[in-house]
């Protein structure tokens, strides 16, 4: 079952890829243009989705959930080289706005938080949580 949660992550992978290909052609230019992006957002619709149907056992979840956490931290990493190269390729403006995108960001993070309230008490001793891996041999 674990399969099937990576062969959902590049089936939405597979088709951000493509549509933001069709995207950055329909801009004129010649890259893909947040295919990245796309392709999350398609998982997370389509994990929603079958969450919401039944139709995504837990194990199927687990495959989809380690490879994101695997996929993510490296697409980051290569589009923000990418992006680097550019704006210094760019010139100032285009480093101008990457400082001004990270101030704004770094802004909205700090009201995001100062909007919450206090956390709440956890329990000083550890909590051992269920694995559903483990539910079957019992």
């Amino acid at each position: 079952m674990i399969i099937y949660g990576t062969a959902l992550l590049a089936v939405c992978h597979l088709l951000g890829i493509f549509i933001g290909d069709l995207l950055g052609q329909a801009l004129g230019v010649k890259t893909n243009v947040g295919g990245v992006g796309i392709a999350m957002l398609l998982l997370i619709l389509a994990c929603l989705y079958m969450h919401r149907t039944g139709k995504l056992p837990k194990l199927t979840e687990l495959g989809v959930e380690y490879w994101g956490a695997m996929y993510i931290p490296v697409v980051v990493a290569m589009a923000a080289q990418q992006d680097m190269v550019s704006a210094l390729r760019g010139g100032p403006v285009a480093l101008l706005a990457a400082v001004a995108a990270v101030a704004v960001c770094a802004v909205v993070i700090a009201l995001i938080n100062r909007m919450e309230g206090p956390a709440p008490e956890t329990p000083s001793e550890p909590v051992v949580l269920a694995n559903p891996l483990l539910a079957d041999a019992e």
